[in-house]
């Protein structure tokens, strides 16, 4: 006899929850098996189960459906309902295991037994021999339970799916409505540039003007005309504008320019005349970052290279300077500062930007000289002459400002430099102070113009009058400084003139006019890289030998904007001033003129007082002066 099969209650066949999340064993056994045997049949998209709220009700509808099946009785209609071999769930023959797009084993992969070919034997209610015996009250409600808690697991997980698909999707038009504006603008850039009206220019000036310090002008837009403003100057024939000139494009330009990059009209209208378009960006960008840190070693008191290993062990970063230079070193970072270590507290190095450098390896001084150094706070380059000429001969450092002296005066003993003597002289009365140096060294006052990195005041505060009295005052020292070498010298004789601008007004006027008005000549500065001077520059006309000058740019040598200029002298006459050829063509009709006629009225006195010393002459004097005064009234008559 076996157990009566309550059709109530249909108990769930296959692995259990416990089985369907510990799926390691299924995969595995999936993985080693061969692919004919395997039974992984499931397509590779399954079709998306319908949402939790119509699961829902379909289970409702079954359970409905189940217990009234249930209250319907043992009947002859329900035989067929009742016969648990057609409707019994059977695992398939062999090691056939299907599994869910997850690794899960599917819960439909059990197939259904419609014949009655079954290996298990069943009894007359259905019940299968090999089952278990029956199951304890809480067993039961465990069972009744799973179910209900399955199916809730699997609504959570789809439901978490579906707001990360969601999420997904929304996320991905996100991308796309923001690629949207750069698309955009990439294609608003591939058109046709366009010059804005006088009456639009007009509108953006009153709004700029009118609207709060808290709104400025849309700089995107400022820079993407910039560059298509750029693009049509450099195909102007072909992309012009019918009916608008080339300087409507500059104008334009120069102010938006202006505008992108905070730098006053004037000041941008002279680099326009020394850069060509596209090297000026380049020129302007390389303004608004700083400059690297660079320090010079001191080789009076320490080696290049024992320096960089005391400094690499305190936790700074650096690297040899350049092949150009065997004392400097790059900082790029350091974990302590650099102006306060023990090595410079001790003179080992000095704190120096790489452009300065330069002049004094130009001008190299030799060991016994005697040498000017005509403006020479704050001390680097006195400094540097010092540590070359190893502490002997003389170096006179002056400077006009005794305030900038106590900086001199501080970095010299810090520095061990004993053959420095410190004055406070005006560079333009210097020759007559002390002359017949060897070598001068004239780092002149300038407008800074190649130095906005560090003084970005520069942009905005410099203007015509500023620049044309610093050529002034550059032309005076240059001449003093010319004026104070002696040029009978064995050694010596140089001259090196340099500036921390790119005006050409502060520089290769400057050395020109030196041309002319001294006995000197431009030599090699002995500097292996850097752009030659201008020879030309608007209708200007300078001397073929600027080339040997040298220029340094920060977008092309990542140093400040630099100029250095070497004279040789040699000559210690001064040439006198030549006459232009008006005055030489008006002196004839006016010296004659002096010379015929009398002498003015109130001399005579004068001549009254010449007479009484004439008395006091020797008679053959006397008459040797009457007959040259009679000769010339005969000629009068």
């Amino acid at each position: 006899m076996g157990r009566k099969l309550d059709p109530t209650r249909k108990e769930r066949s296959g692995p259990g929850r416990k089985a369907r999340k510990q799926r390691g064993a299924e995969v595995e056994l999936a993985r080693f098996l061969p692919p004919g045997k395997c039974g992984l049949h499931r397509p590779a998209a399954a079709p998306r189960r319908p949402p939790p709220s119509d699961r829902r009700e379909k289970r409702a509808l079954k359970a409905a459906g189940q217990t009234a099946r249930g209250r319907s009785g043992f009947s002859d209609g329900n035989s067929k309902w009742l016969a648990p071999a057609k409707a019994k769930k059977t695992p398939p023959k062999g090691n056939h295991v299907e599994l869910s797009s997850d690794g899960e084993v599917e819960e439909g992969g059990w197939e259904m037994e419609e014949d009655g070919s079954s290996e298990e034997m069943v009894d007359d209610y259905g019940a299968s021999s090999s089952e278990e015996e029956e199951l304890l009250p809480i067993e039961k409600a465990a069972l009744k339970q799973k179910p209900d808690r399955e199916d809730d697991s699997e609504d959570e997980e789809e439901e978490e799916e579906d707001k990360e698909a969601e999420e997904a999707s929304k996320q991905k038009m996100g991308q796309k409505e923001e690629e949207g504006p750069d698309l955009q603008l990439n294609l608003d850039i591939d058109e046709q540039f366009k010059l804005p009206t006088s009456e639009e220019i007009e509108k953006e000036d009153i709004l700029f003007i009118l609207s709060p310090p808290a709104e400025p002008p849309d700089l995107h837009v400022i820079h993407q005309r910039i560059q298509g403003n750029m693009e049509v100057l450099q195909d102007f024939g072909v992309k012009r504008e019918e009916g608008r000139s080339r300087q409507e494009y500059l104008a334009l330009l120069r102010r938006d320019m202006a505008a992108y990059y905070s730098y006053s009209d004037f000041l941008l209208t002279k680099l326009m005349d020394i850069f060509p378009l596209p090297e000026l960006i380049k020129f302007l960008e390389a303004n608004e970052v700083p400059r690297p840190v660079t320090i010079r070693t001191n080789t009076l008191k320490t080696r290049r290279r024992d320096l960089a290993q005391a400094l690499i062990n305190r936790g700074v970063n650096l690297d040899p300077l350049g092949t150009w230079s065997k004392t400097g070193l790059v900082i790029y970072d350091s974990t302590v500062p650099i102006g306060a270590t023990p090595e410079y507290l001790a003179g080992h190095y000095m704190l120096q930007g790489a452009s300065s450098l330069l002049p004094v390896m130009a001008l190299a001084p030799q060991e016994n000289e005697r040498i000017l150094d005509m403006c020479c706070a704050p001390g680097g380059k006195t400094s540097y002459i010092a540590q070359l000429m190893k502490n002997t001969g003389m170096i006179l450092a002056n400077d006009s400002s005794a305030e900038r002296l106590r900086s001199v005066v501080g970095n010299l003993h810090r520095l061990g430099v004993t053959n420095a003597v410190v004055s406070n002289c005006d560079g333009r009365q210097f020759p007559k102070v002390l002359g017949g140096f060897d070598r001068v060294l004239l780092d002149a006052p300038c407008s800074g113009t190649g130095v906005i990195s560090k003084d970005p005041a520069v942009k905005t505060n410099k203007d015509e009058k500023d620049i044309q009295r610093c050529a002034h005052l550059q032309k005076e020292l240059l001449l003093s400084a010319i004026d104070s070498v002696n040029a009978a010298s064995e050694t010596g004789g140089y001259i090196v003139y340099c500036t921390c601008s790119i005006m050409v007004e502060e520089n290769e006027w400057v050395v020109d006019y030196a041309l002319k008005k001294r006995n000197v000549r431009l030599v090699a500065t002995g500097l292996d890289f850097g752009k030659e001077g201008f020879t030309r520059f608007k209708d200007r006309r300078f001397h073929p030998s600027l080339k040997s000058t040298r220029r340094f740019y920060p977008h092309t040598h990542n140093m400040d904007g630099f100029f250095i200029a070497k004279f040789k002298k040699f000559s210690n006459a001064i040439p006198q001033a030549q006459k232009e050829p008006a005055e030489e063509a008006a002196a004839p009709s006016t010296v004659p003129d002096t010379s015929i006629t009398e002498p003015p009225p109130k001399k005579k006195k004068l001549e009254g007082s010449k007479a009484d010393k004439e008395q006091k002459l020797p008679q053959p004097a006397l008459k040797k002066k009457h007959s040259l005064q009679a000769q010339r009234r005969l000629l009068k008559a």
